[in-house]
């Protein structure tokens, strides 16, 4: 494998030499073909175990643990990669650069205290639910295998440990840069800037950083609009887990909706709501607004002008984000983006939410026009209905094939997903590979998609998530 490390070439604050630490008996449990493929892994999957294991290195692999800073629940801390090991760069044969990353690989200068391992329920979940999103076509990062370590690991109880390795574009985030601006001198910060630009392919004009938060920006609120669409809940959106790629990056937490209503917090430790459904958008917003501040010494020659650039720039993120949720929520219900459609779409989810409707299958029904669920039957819903199809008309072939591609069939189930992760913890692992293979074809509109895409037990609706260290 011809391994680079660009990220070598910023200074050393950055970033801390290290090697993985072995584990004691590696066995590898699922292997990525897609993503094998595109970056160049060729022969048995089984002999890239140890390297995949943190047992033995790849040849021209220079691994370093990655430092960075962030706000985690609005509080500033040092963070970096306590339980990460970035190994290097492979090229893709889309000829993009991509970071391969061991988590779960041991202990390293930024672990604090923690023990640097993985356990394998959590793995495996980051595995299904980033897979999940790719092929819903939301910008995430990939996995390419989970190892089992053969060792068990200490939580709430003793679970089985594992290493998962983490395909991304880019691992820099906005913690980055928070660490440079608080850690780093100006010249850090602006090597670190000038490194993201050219690492990103960001476009820029004559003011290069003022462009670098500008398609930050952009992409972010492209991003939070496609995860409101699909009722995807990150679950802990602090600084350090936004990626300046635009990836989704760290599912700890995370769960899909089930019952639509915006207030949805399934992780255990957000007993604020901070990090809610409906605040996902607000708190992107948050996020970027400390990533501006970070780039105030490379934005103005004064403190005042810096504020005044990084100001107007930020104040365009809520409408580009409206404008992609927009288009987004139009096509979801079949019809062009106009102040009537969104009006019409807003009460949709008003009643939605009023009547404790599933987000995923109301949609779902809504462009089958099959509307025998309980939902349908209801008063407010049957004059809602009237009103949309005397806007909708008959139907067009054009529409239903926009309503089909934007209203996925199945989502990432939050029970299923939870059972297939609880037997793979007792060595099976059917259920993962089942799960996985429907999650592929998202858009389907085949009777075994739809039959296998199932409700939540009456248990389920109180889904509570946990953050998978």
């Amino acid at each position: 494998m011809q391994f680079t490390q660009s990220y070598l070439t910023l200074p050393a604050t950055f970033y801390k030499e290290i090697l993985p630490t072995p584990v004691a008996d590696p066995q590898l449990i699922i292997w990525n073909e897609t993503v094998a493929e595109q970056l160049g892994f060729a022969g048995n999957p089984a002999d890239y175990t140890k390297f995949l294991a943190g047992n033995e290195t790849f040849e021209n692999s220079q691994p370093i643990a990655q430092a960075y800073a962030g706000h985690q629940f609005a509080n500033f801390t040092m963070l970096g990669d306590g339980r990460a090991i970035l190994l290097g760069e492979l090229q893709g044969k889309d000829h993009i650069t991509y970071d391969l990353q061991l988590k779960g690989s041991g202990r390293t200068p930024f672990s604090r205290g923690g023990d640097g391992r993985a356990a394998l329920g959590p793995m495996l979940r980051e595995y299904i639910i980033s897979e999940a999103m790719h092929h819903l076509g939301i910008p995430t990062t990939r996995s390419l295998a989970v190892v089992y370590s053969g060792e068990g690991i200490q939580r709430e109880t003793v679970k089985p440990g594992a290493v998962l390795t983490r395909v991304a574009k880019s691992h820099i985030r906005v913690g980055t840069f928070q660490y440079a601006a608080q850690f780093g001198s100006v010249e850090d910060l602006r090597s670190l800037a000038d490194y993201t630009i050219e690492h990103l392919a960001i476009p820029v004009n004559e003011h290069p950083y003022k462009s670098l938060l500008q398609e930050v920006i952009k992409r972010q609120a492209t991003l939070i609009a496609q995860w409101q669409l699909v009722g995807f809940v990150h679950g802990v959106m602090n600084t350090d887990n936004m990626t300046l790629s635009g990836e989704t990056i760290d599912y700890g937490p995370c769960a899909f909706l089930d019952t639509y209503d915006p207030a949805t917090v399934f992780s255990s430790i957000d007993q604020q709501g901070r990090y809610a459904y409906g605040n996902q958008p607000g708190i992107a917003g948050w996020n970027l607004a400390r990533f501006a501040e970070s780039l105030l010494p490379l934005l103005g020659d004064t403190q005042e002008k810096a504020i005044e650039v990084a100001q107007a720039v930020l104040d365009s993120y809520p409408e580009l984000f409206q404008q992609a949720y927009n288009e987004g929520l139009s096509k979801k219900i079949g019809l062009p983006n106009t102040e009537q459609t969104l009006k019409l779409a807003s009460q949709f989810l008003q009643l939605m939410q009023q009547h404790k409707a599933d987000f995923t299958r109301t949609f779902v029904a809504l462009t089958l026009q099959n509307y025998s669920d309980e939902f349908f039957k209801h008063a407010d819903v049957q004059a809602w209905l009237k009103q949309y199809e005397q806007q909708q008309g008959e139907r067009t072939p054009e529409q239903q094939q926009l309503m089909e591609a934007s209203n996925p069939v199945l989502i990432p189930r939050n029970h299923l997903v939870q059972q297939a992760l609880d037997e793979a913890e007792t060595g099976s692992m059917e259920n993962v590979m089942t799960l996985l293979k429907h999650l592929e074809k998202p858009y389907m509109y085949s009777q075994e998609q739809l039959a296998f895409d199932q409700r939540p037990p009456e248990t389920g609706q109180d889904f509570v998530t946990y953050c998978g260290t």
